[in-house]
């Protein structure tokens, strides 16, 4: 890797001074992403500022009808939580099945949110659940969160600190996984909360994405047999050694009617 400087701020606050007086510096939360990237060449950043040792950025609370999670909160510690099992079991169960043990007990919600690998597990929940990100500066709706291929909304010097996740009714997450990265070759979360049905997809495409078709189908029956003959169109998805355009549209037929059949037991 090529040579940077280490730093391990101490407060969120000299964190984000660090970030903010280099525009090279780039933060790293369980470094799940970050470090294979940086053995390989492939980013050169002047600073790393790890966030490991900020303690009041993880945990996880109950606000009303809120799980909040902090985002430096690991992802084995989401599976194993019995807040976010009583409240919204199915995100429990999407961290549960995050890659391997290694992963799950140093990569961290935040971190996988900020970075939107296209594959990634959470986007999904995020948007399904219609989450607010909360970060040092404000705060931003799922909606508008996730941009496009490893593009969010954060701007410079911005850094996750906690989201928050609404309640839900129902809600269930079915992925299919690519056998040796354990990445989502498609994963769909559907979920029925006060606001009503949204179903996310991730893997699929360059970034997760809404089937507003079957949101209005599952609004009048939540069944799998309310969407059964949705397709989604191949246009634009990803395609690639382990699946075409076509093969990932078919997938997210089959996850979201097995997401739907998993939140009706």
């Amino acid at each position: 890797m090529y040579d940077f400087a280490y730093h391990r701020p101490k407060s969120v606050a000299d964190a984000i001074a660090l970030l903010k007086g280099n525009e090279e510096a780039r933060p790293m939360s369980g470094g799940m992403t970050l470090i294979p990237t940086l053995k390989q060449r492939l980013a050169r950043p002047s600073d790393v500022i790890d966030l490991g040792g900020l303690k009041e950025l993880a945990g996880i609370k109950i606000e009303g009808d809120s799980v909040v999670i902090g985002g430096m909160t690991k992802h084995g510690d989401v599976a194993t939580s019995a807040d976010v099992k009583k409240v919204i079991p199915a995100l429990a169960d999407l961290a549960g099945h995050i890659g391997d043990p290694q992963v799950r007990n140093r990569g961290t919600m935040g971190g996988s949110v900020a970075n939107n690998d296209p594959a990634a597990d959470y986007p999904a929940a995020v948007v399904a659940l219609n989450a607010t990100v909360t970060t040092n500066t404000g705060k931003h709706a799922a909606d508008a969160f996730f941009k496009g291929l490893f593009e969010t909304a954060l701007a410079e010097g911005e850094i996750i600190t906690a989201i928050s996740f609404p309640k839900a009714e129902k809600a269930a997450y079915m992925k299919f996984p690519n056998p040796a990265s354990r990445y989502a070759m498609v994963g769909v979360f559907v979920a029925k909360t006060a606001a009503g049905v949204r179903v996310a997809v991730t893997g699929a495409g360059p970034s997760v994405f809404r089937v507003k078709a079957m949101e209005e189908a599952l609004s009048k029956n939540f069944s799998s047999d309310a969407i059964k003959d949705i397709k989604v169109p191949a246009d634009g998805l990803n395609s690639d050694i382990h699946g075409s355009a076509e093969y990932r549209a078919h997938l997210v037929g089959v996850m979201a009617r097995r997401a739907v059949d998993k939140a009706n037991k």
